[in-house]
């Protein structure tokens, strides 16, 4: 992907009521699209190969300015340090040479060698750049990540390791966090598995966020292991996210919940992007939805069923809803892109930034929709955020994105790499989206 791209669009000034222009895309663009996401995979592995190897103490530098350059990593966290190992493994999968099968075994040394909890199982939330100890708090949402990486590690190249762990740490979620009143999973803990703090700790808190991961996470799982027990795990958190979840009315996806399921205000918690995400500032708690989750949930429900051997079809009405939803609020057909959050009542956005892992993930959820319903506009709204990126998000010569664009595409955090932001969004995205436009170009017509 580059800065500036090279598709262009006839008829781009005629628009429906809704925005979204009327003229449909061609083979020929879509062809062009394919080149494109091909060559911006290449571009952000190509980032990270060159930079992201922690040559001194193992595991992966992860903090880069917004010319490439190291800043410093001053701690490493499970879910970054995870997904550089998922990334890795997924392009061995997908026939990629043998460094990628190098860095995720580096990956997986650093991983189980210095976050694996020997005494309570389970990994610790974050480490010092050495590995040695610093944050041991059990949060879900980074359990998670340690299953999906070791899952798709353990299907790259076959070393038991990755199955092993995958398996204890799922082990582990069943008998620690698994709320047996209330269904689901309670998501922040110490580290002997008591529960952390109300409020800010999240001790009180479910989300759809973690439960998303977690349906991730079960996929893989179960496709490395072939066991019964995490394909009926994995299609229970697939129900509980369509059934409690949801906004069925409004075809939005809700943020946080009470322990019992009732939807509550969004807090920033700690240990999460939002509470440490660059010029954030204390707000009071809103109900808010996510474009970005809405869209990545549909893609990767679609995936587990799948993968689980579930049909597909008595979830494609709410499938539908959420991504229209997107198309109707989200996306900003003005200047591009898709808008950070919205409000739950209402679906209009609150938060008009533009930040990374929102756009890279709307644009395989659109690719999606348009595979499944067939619906021009899923393309159109695909092709609008994908110009976007490849104008303001894309940093020129470099492939990664920076991290937070405003409304207009003005940088507001020009970094390219930071606790939180590695490969796994813009990479992933670009892996997938290759795949689909591929898929797509043999299907499309004039």
């Amino acid at each position: 992907m580059t800065s500036n791209s090279s598709t262009t669009f006839s008829g781009k000034n005629t628009f429906h009521n809704s925005g979204i222009p009327a003229e449909k895309i061609t083979k020929e663009q879509i062809h062009q699209l394919a080149s494109e996401a091909i060559a911006a995979r290449d571009a952000i592995m190509k980032f990270w190969l060159d930079r992201c190897e922690d040559k001194q103490y193992g595991g992966f530098l992860t903090n880069f300015d917004a010319s490439g350059n190291n800043t410093g990593t001053s701690e490493k966290y499970l879910n970054t340090q995870c997904r550089f190992v998922w990334t890795f493994s997924s392009l061995l999968r997908r026939g990629g040479d043998k460094e990628y099968e190098r860095l995720a075994r580096l990956g997986i040394d650093f991983i189980i060698g210095n976050f694996w909890d020997e005494h309570y199982g389970g990994f610790y939330w974050k480490s010092l750049r050495s590995g040695s100890e610093l944050d041991k708090g059990k949060i879900v949402y980074g359990e998670s990540f340690a299953i999906y990486a070791l899952s798709e590690y353990y299907l790259a190249t076959r070393d038991p390791r990755g199955l092993e762990y995958a398996a204890k740490t799922f082990d582990a979620l069943q008998k620690y966090c698994a709320d047996t009143r209330y269904g689901g999973y309670r998501e922040y803990f110490n580290q002997d598995w008591s529960p952390e703090t109300p409020g800010f700790g999240g001790g009180d808190r479910k989300t759809l966020d973690s439960h998303m991961h977690l349906m991730e996470s079960f996929t893989v799982l179960y496709e490395a292991s072939q066991q019964e027990i995490h394909r009926r795990k994995l299609k229970e958190i697939i129900d509980l996210i369509i059934d409690r979840m949801i906004d069925h009315t409004r075809g939005s996806g809700l943020n946080q919940f009470n322990l019992a399921w009732e939807s509550v205000p969004a807090l920033s918690l700690k240990r999460t992007w939002n509470a440490e995400r660059f010029g954030e500032q204390p707000a009071e708690p809103t109900q808010t939805t996510s474009y970005g989750h809405n869209t990545e949930l549909v893609w990767l429900l679609s995936r587990a069923l799948e993968i689980g051997g579930f049909e597909k079809e008595p979830y494609k009405d709410i499938m539908k809803q959420l991504m229209d939803h997107a198309i109707q609020n989200g996306i900003d057909w003005q200047y591009g892109g898709v808008y950070r959050d919205g409000l739950r009542e209402t679906g209009k956005p609150i938060v008009f930034e533009k930040e990374f892992w929102q756009n890279a993930e709307i644009l395989v959820g659109m690719l999606d929709a348009y595979k499944t319903f067939g619906n021009e506009e899923y393309l159109q709204a695909f092709v609008n955020v994908w110009k976007f990126c490849q104008k303001y998000m894309v940093v020129e010569n470099l492939g990664e994105w920076r991290t937070l664009c405003d409304r207009k595409g003005n940088i507001l955090d020009g970094n390219i790499g930071n606790p939180w932001k590695v490969s796994y969004h813009t990479g992933r995205s670009a892996m997938e989206v290759a795949d689909r436009l591929h898929e797509i170009e043999g299907l499309h017509t004039k």
